[in-house]
């Protein structure tokens, strides 16, 4: 059974595909992010009874479901735990079919409602950036918008919990075309983070803790570039965002093999095109009854 790795005093990782957080404070018990599914928060759940602990309160650092799809499991047994998330992340865990509905554009089809884009729906609350106590527990709350519409770091002493602002290296290398609703914002946001001062060890949302966090960032600004680069490249020739799509993965060696990779993938490769379009180095036109991206 998996256990917690102690962090820092009062602060315990829960490492899986998607990491929990537990952080532990005067009886204040706050779990950050409770992973995809039931079978996650399941072995959260007996991790924590492992340690004698009682939630008090969650924390979904954003709204995709593989970071909220736990809520559900822990609310059977602590039917009143509050959950908090940035607002307008809120609204989409509050009403999760919102997600691939955003995704797709449409009502979307049977096959976009698995578990990875749509988890089951839980009552959340906003809460705002900045030094806030979460059932007994005080944490700061950094925006880093990008990877999600919103999304927040949480520092817990010397401790950075990243969320999806950082990926692990392994991550990155498996997923190239890393996701994002906002790629300025996203490296933006991933910059930031060298400002920090007086942190001691940073855990990424996938992915192992790290004490660098300078290299870890540049590591990801790299990523995120790359996929940038292959975007711009593909897009040399005008082309609608599934032909754009189809040459990035071609340059990336990326097979997709499920619609929800299809959309998700696309979504990025769309963030990419809006950040090229922004800077002037692409343009958006309509030929043919076509949407397309092109430099020239």
């Amino acid at each position: 059974m998996p256990e917690f790795l102690s962090l820092s005093p009062g602060a315990f990782l829960f490492p899986a595909a998607v990491n929990s957080l537990v952080l532990v404070q005067d009886g204040g018990v706050l779990i950050v992010d409770t992973g995809l599914d039931d079978s996650h928060a399941r072995k959260l759940l007996r991790a924590l009874d492992a340690q004698q602990l009682a939630p008090t309160a969650i924390l979904n650092t954003h709204s995709h479901a593989d970071h909220h799809g736990g809520n559900a499991t822990l609310l059977k047994r602590f039917a009143n735990l509050p959950i908090y998330a940035p607002s307008l992340e809120a609204a989409i865990i509050n009403h999760p079919l919102l997600e691939p509905l955003y995704l797709y554009g449409a009502h979307p089809p049977k096959a976009l409602r698995s578990k990875f884009l749509l988890a089951p729906a839980s009552p959340v609350q906003g809460v705002e950036a900045g030094r806030v106590t979460l059932g007994g527990v005080d944490v700061e709350l950094l925006n880093m918008p990008g990877h999600a519409s919103q999304m927040y770091a949480v520092r817990f002493g010397e401790l950075l919990y990243a969320a999806d602002a950082l990926f692990g290296p392994e991550p990155l290398a498996k997923h190239p075309l890393t996701f994002c609703v906002d790629s300025a914002a996203m490296k933006r946001s991933a910059a930031s983070l060298l400002e920090l001062a007086g942190v001691g060890l940073t855990v990424p949302g996938h992915g192992e803790p790290t004490s660098n966090l300078a290299e870890l960032v540049e590591v990801n600004l790299a990523a995120f570039q790359r996929v940038t680069d292959a975007v711009l490249a593909a897009a040399q020739t005008p082309a609608s965002v599934d032909e754009v799509l189809r040459r990035v993965c071609q340059a990336l060696q990326i097979e997709m093999s499920n619609p929800g990779a299809v959309v998700l993938n696309r979504s990025a490769v769309s963030a990419h095109l809006a950040e090229l379009a922004a800077l002037g180095r692409v343009a958006l036109t309509v030929e043919g009854n076509q949407l397309l991206f092109g430099t020239g």
